[in-house]
């Protein structure tokens, strides 16, 4: 766990171990006391605590007026976020599956992504859309989608994408103080994952990439639950001789090239790795960005592991089998041997 360029600022604060969904709720908690300007919204986030329990215990430390349960309307979710951004508040927003941003995607789109833009800088939009991704959990295709790349797509958008609990915290705090909306993805089944975390404030730069393993024969370049697999797998291709490279991009757009350039340069072969299904995916943003700025580097093609174009099953077995699996990486770098 890297934590040079990160901005430790509680000297005294302690490491101790939270899990993910844990680390989402310290980072909104140390915000809401920093700055009274900052407030959580959304669909049972109040007296139920947020679906996966992310704003659990907010409501009774700060009241009802700063944990807003709303109505069932992602449209009013966005909207009324970012009008109170644009009027000074600090709103973090839940929309309570990445899938049910489609029903605000004028009021993310249209509206928050441009209003800094269109009033020549003089309109700031701080505002944060938390939202859970992903496969894993049998909630089928309405509830299991990987919509990163939507959003990616978007000027105006700044897209997070955590694979830790150190990542999620620091990386939570720095989008709560950005000037500008912020897509923060969290994957469903990264909740109840553990790890080390500073128990005071400290911040990771948005648009800071990290080498999550170092490695000299190959590199992976892994987004959320993905990264967890790819580090499984890199275990699994050591024992078989090939040293796999690791790096998480963390921050989607920005996104910070110069670590996965810098990475490919010393390993000169790549493999993407997204659970998105794979035509259209942010795997593909990838793969062009080290085709156009690292090519004279590469030994091989690209090779992107994906997940399938289908709708996500509800049916457990048939979900694995859609996404990509510690198994489907391995064999994805072998082909480059």
């Amino acid at each position: 766990m890297s934590k040079v360029k990160d901005n430790q600022e509680n000297k005294t604060s302690e490491i101790t171990t939270m899990t993910y969904v844990e680390a989402i709720t310290d980072a909104l908690r140390l915000e809401m006391i920093k700055d009274e300007n900052v407030f959580v919204m959304g669909e049972d986030v109040g007296v139920y605590g947020g679906i996966f329990g992310a704003t659990r215990g907010l409501m009774d430390e700060f009241g009802e007026g700063r944990v807003r349960d709303t109505a069932i309307s992602e449209a009013i979710i966005a909207g009324a976020a970012a009008g109170a951004a644009v009027t000074g508040m600090r709103p973090v927003a839940e929309i309570m599956f990445i899938d049910f941003t489609t029903i605000a995607m004028d009021q993310i789109v249209n509206q928050a992504a441009k209003m800094r833009y269109m009033f020549g800088g003089k309109a700031k939009v701080p505002m944060v859309i938390r939202t859970p991704t992903g496969t894993g959990r049998g909630a089928s295709a309405q509830h299991s989608q990987s919509l990163e790349a939507w959003h990616c797509h978007v000027p105006g958008l700044k897209v997070v994408m955590p694979s830790t609990p150190y990542d999620a915290k620091g990386l939570l705090i720095s989008s709560i103080r950005d000037n500008n909306p912020v897509i923060f993805i969290e994957h469903k089944k990264l909740y109840a994952e553990s790890g080390e975390v500073p128990t005071g404030e400290y911040t990771i730069p948005l648009s800071q990439s990290e080498v999550k393993r170092e490695g000299s024969d190959v590199t992976i370049v892994a987004t959320s639950l993905m990264v967890q697999r790819s580090l499984a797998a890199a275990e699994v291709l050591e024992k078989e001789g090939i040293s796999v490279e690791v790096v998480d991009p963390r921050t989607l757009y920005p996104l910070d090239k110069d670590t996965i350039i810098e990475s490919i340069k010393k390993t000169n072969r790549a493999v993407v790795v997204h659970e998105a299904c794979k035509t259209g995916g942010y795997g593909g943003e990838l793969t062009a960005v080290i085709m156009e700025e690292a090519f004279d580097y590469l030994d091989g093609p690209v090779v992107r592991c994906a997940g399938m174009d289908v709708p996500i099953p509800f049916s457990p077995p048939l979900e694995k089998a859609v996404v990509p699996n510690e198994n489907d990486i391995v064999e994805s770098v072998k082909s480059l041997f």
